[in-house]
């Protein structure tokens, strides 16, 4: 990288407590003694293939599953992927259940009685009642396949929204929700007058569910919540929050993206009416994802979209609908992303969800632990404690340093990726103060070795960036 100038970017902030590096910085050479990996406290040179001690960790055991991890970026080093909140990997078997269908039976599904068909029709549905065993639900057809959460979210505001909301009604969120979850809403409640109420975070930045129990009343129709924060980190309790909207005949829609691909997750113990969640983030491909809702209700709601597949007969003046799941999964669906999802859940469930668990809390607190070192920094979300669980990840400025600029520096020079912007949380960000955040998120195939270079590598950018003010 000798002589390489590279241009970073530069965005007002208006958080005057964090400035915007204003102008391009010219990235200089560093000596051979900072750009030398950091040495762990087991001993391991960080990054080393070999367990840190005398064990060996689910992320060591799992890495050789995942491809794209071995490789070299920018400048030459090795790939450190700390953007799992955004996307995960996708191991070997996902890789070729996608490239087994394309090359051996791709063809589409429900519609022939041909051999090519009617196996993908049979893997097709096989992945359908694989989710629903993943999350323990009480049928297959209640797991209705989707392009993605947000799709799912929008597939329950035209439908089960719009044909439930009027006005004075309330639909409760949080201010730390997806946009995916507060923008369907809006659209509904502007045609139906319909009223959309937030709750802020308490003094733990955590969400206040004490408030939130205190707003529900006969006028809530519909509680969206998220299960797991994807800037905070912290969980809700979602078993005590149906148990307050049922008291009240009010159904409640959990955004599970951030929790179905790192913990157990059981519909029927959460009771909660419906629950969405994308393949993209629990190492499947992108491109599908999935609504649960308990079969009475989607047996009640109308078609999302017309066309193909979703209807029972067809006339020139009127039609008539499946049965759901189909009356929601019109036109050719995402066959082989759906299959390749029920290979990652195959994989998921061949280790273990209670596994995967249990070493992402000993990682949550590794990162937090660690990253609370840094100078200046500033971490979101609920300190960990015994009883408070942080996920595996942090949101996080430090002082004066855009994290934007931040985030590049620790591409471009370190070959570590972590995310930056507002993750798709404004309404979050703004309550905060700030416009902006850097967030590292992890996954089982992540270790403490990955942590430890992290952390050397932002510290390493941080003192660069400040000299170069």
């Amino acid at each position: 990288m000798d002589g390489m100038a590279l241009k970073f970017p530069s965005f007002k902030f208006l958080n005057h407590n964090i400035s915007t590096i204003r102008s391009p910085l010219l990235l200089r050479k560093f000596s051979s003694s900072s750009s030398s990996l950091p040495v762990s406290a087991s001993g391991t040179t960080l990054r080393e293939a070999g367990p840190a001690s005398n064990s060996v960790s689910l992320g060591q055991l799992t890495r050789p599953d995942f491809p794209i991890l071995h490789q070299k970026i920018n400048n030459g080093s090795n790939l450190v992927y700390l953007d799992n909140a955004a996307t995960s990997q996708k191991p070997i078997s996902v890789l070729k259940a996608l490239q087994d269908y394309y090359e051996s039976y791709n063809s589409n599904v429900h519609r022939g009685i041909h051999y090519l068909s009617a196996k993908a029709t049979e893997k097709y549905e096989l992945a359908r009642e694989k989710i629903a065993a993943f999350i323990n639900a009480e049928e297959s057809r209640e797991i209705v396949f989707t392009r993605n959460a947000t799709e799912a979210i929008n597939l329950v505001a035209y439908t089960w929204g719009f044909a439930n909301l009027k006005s004075g009604d309330e639909v409760l969120l949080t201010i730390a929700e997806h946009h995916s979850a507060i923008v369907p809403w809006q659209f509904v409640a502007q045609k139906t007058g319909a009223v959309l109420k937030f709750v802020n975070l308490n003094e733990d930045e955590v969400p206040d569910v004490l408030k939130l129990k205190e707003m529900i009343s006969s006028k809530t129709k519909l509680v969206m919540v998220h299960h797991i924060s994807n800037t905070l980190a912290s969980s809700l309790p979602i078993e005590d929050i149906v148990h307050w909207a049922h008291a009240v005949e009010a159904k409640v829609l959990v955004d599970a993206c951030q929790s179905i691909p790192h913990m157990p997750v059981d519909v029927r113990d959460l009771d909660a009416d419906f629950l969405v969640a994308s393949s993209h983030k629990m190492c499947g491909p992108t491109g599908v994802g999935f609504l649960y809702g308990k079969s009475d209700i989607l047996s009640s709601m109308p078609p999302f979209l017309g066309g193909g597949e979703m209807i029972s007969d067809v006339f020139l003046d009127h039609s008539t609908y499946a049965e759901p799941p189909s009356r929601f999964e019109a036109g050719t669906p995402a066959i082989g992303e759906a299959i390749g999802l029920g290979a990652a859940i195959d994989y998921l469930q061949g280790i273990g969800m209670q596994k995967i668990h249990e070493y992402e809390m000993e990682l949550a607190n590794y990162l937090y632990e660690n990253l609370s070192t840094v100078p200046n920094i500033r971490i979101y979300g609920p300190k960990p404690s015994k009883g408070v669980d942080r996920a595996a990840l942090c949101s996080f400025n430090v002082k004066n340093i855009h994290p934007t600029d931040l985030a590049t520096c620790l591409d471009q020079l370190h070959g570590v990726a972590i995310r930056s912007g507002h993750h798709c949380a404004q309404p979050l960000h703004r309550y905060l103060g700030i416009n902006a955040s850097a967030r590292a998120s992890l996954h089982f195939y992540n270790t403490k070795e990955d942590v430890d270079y992290f952390i050397h590598a932002l510290n390493e950018t941080v003192s660069f960036l400040d000299s170069s003010k």
